[in-house]
């Protein structure tokens, strides 16, 4: 028997977990049509779903390797109590990423005021869960909500996750209101910085790349989510041209496995590139943990173990374990 190979554990920085529920449904032909399928399947939650599901689901994720998890939870309070008890019945350590949503989606994603989210938040902090701001995307938040969300955040130290340019037309109607890009907007209401995760970023330009970098933002990259949505591609060399943070997250967990994350994120950009190694395995088992752990606001996570018997593993030479790790292996080389 070999000896085992322990590794940071993965952390998934972005997880909708009820969209689990909408795996090989046939929802539509663009993310629009989806999107109105996943508010449908959201309308049907109550605590007891969430804390039932959510702890299937999580235990899915501590099976394949994922130990710790960002819910981007917009489904409310009482809901949000419960993802936090499913996420202690599965093991998982939890950042609950708590949404501000002021207009679109559905009644129940929303609150009055900025003030009552952010007396949500209080809420839930004096509850002992740990927390993190999430102001759903530039749809949903105008600019002064942005803007008063970015100072409690810098107050409080806390993380602070966002949806941004994941499809065009995002963009477009943010131009049309703010006569800026999602990411410039961002930047004008203060919400980049150190302890900020950018969501997708598929369409980024240059320029807004730039913002990021100089910020010191991250961007959580969800490829499976990505692909199966039809977004685009994620723009992996640009980003480390410019040296910006990058996590990873399973998003609406139609695939619940980070090495095939991590591989599709390489393989597309070699496919983008024409060229092979657009980041070395270290750099993506990184992504992998360590960036997802600090866009949590995790200094520490439980750790897990790799079964080097498995047939993807057997007979390598101990060098090429964490190459075969990320281009061949599934989850189920997890040891027990």
């Amino acid at each position: 028997m070999a000896d085992p190979l322990v590794l940071p554990g993965f952390v998934n920085a972005h997880s909708h977990a009820f969209q689990r529920a909408l795996r090989g449904r046939r929802t539509g032909g663009d993310f629009w049509a989806w999107r109105e399928a996943m508010i449908e399947e959201a309308e049907r939650h109550t605590p007891e779903t969430v804390r039932s599901e959510y702890a299937d689901t999580y235990r899915e994720m501590r099976a394949a390797g994922y130990t710790a998890v960002g819910e981007f939870h917009y489904l409310g309070l009482d809901e949000a109590r419960a993802a936090a008890d499913a996420a202690a019945e599965a093991g998982v350590e939890l950042t609950l990423l708590l949404t501000a949503y002021a207009r679109g989606g559905t009644a129940r994603f929303r609150q009055d005021s900025v003030a009552d989210y952010l007396r949500q938040v209080d809420e839930l902090r004096a509850d002992g869960i740990r927390v993190g701001l999430a102001p759903h995307s530039v749809r949903a938040c105008p600019a002064d909500w942005l803007e008063e969300i970015a100072r409690y955040g810098e107050r409080e130290g806390l993380p602070l996750h966002i949806h941004a340019d994941e499809q065009p037309r995002e963009i477009e109607e943010c131009l049309t209101e703010h006569g800026l890009r999602p990411i410039q907007l961002l930047d004008r209401t203060g919400i980049l910085g150190p302890r900020t995760t950018v969501v997708h970023a598929t369409h980024a330009d240059d320029e807004e790349l730039d913002l990021l970098a100089a910020s010191g933002s991250r961007v959580c990259l969800c490829p499976t989510t990505e692909a199966n949505l039809g977004d685009g591609f994620a723009p992996l060399e640009r980003l480390r041209e410019r040296r910006i943070g990058v996590c990873i997250g399973s998003d609406s967990n139609v695939r619940i496995d980070p090495f095939e994350e991590l591989r599709e994120l390489e393989t597309t950009a070699r496919r983008m590139t024409l060229r092979r190694e657009v980041c070395d395995v270290g750099t993506l088992l990184c992504f992998g943990a360590d960036e997802g752990a600090a866009a949590l606001g995790l200094d520490s996570w439980p750790e897990i173990e790799i079964d080097q018997d498995h047939p993807t593993l057997r007979g390598l030479e101990r060098a090429d374990l964490l190459d075969a790790l990320v281009f061949s292996a599934s989850a189920d080389v997890l040891g027990g």
